[in-house]
């Protein structure tokens, strides 16, 4: 392996946890708080699910992250959560659109993570360490 190539396969691999970690934090919020669950769905999807609903929405999403973050299925892993996280972003458009109030300026930070996630899905085929091929 080329030294280009394992600093490749090392930044793939930290893009990959890092954003696992990402995600894990949001999913386990469903499960540890549905009622935050709930709240946000509410504000951001126009929509109230049961508890029970956000617990088994958390569920999937962990089930979804683990399998992301050992490199298992890559086009459908890394394209599902590369997904949900862009649909949870678009959500957050009029936020977005309005940076200098209250805590505005945090979701933000959903821009980059969703430009990693992208730039993760197309070299999805170069992210091979500890990889589940």
């Amino acid at each position: 392996m080329s030294h280009d190539d394992r600093h490749l396969q090392i930044s793939l691999l930290l893009i990959r946890l890092s954003l696992a970690a990402f995600l894990a934090v949001w999913a386990l919020k469903k499960i540890v708080t549905p009622a935050a669950g709930q709240g946000i769905f509410e504000k951001f999807y126009m929509t109230t699910p049961s508890g029970t609903m956000i617990l088994i929405v958390g569920a999937l999403q962990l089930t979804l992250i683990l399998a992301f973050a050992l490199g298992a299925f890559k086009f459908w892993t890394y394209g599902a959560a590369m997904l949900m996280h862009g649909a949870g972003t678009l959500t957050t458009l009029g936020v977005l659109a309005q940076p200098f109030q209250s805590v505005n300026a945090l979701f933000w930070a959903a821009v980059p993570t969703l430009a990693a996630m992208i730039a993760l899905f197309l070299l999805r085929d170069r992210d091979r360490m500890f990889s589940v091929h």
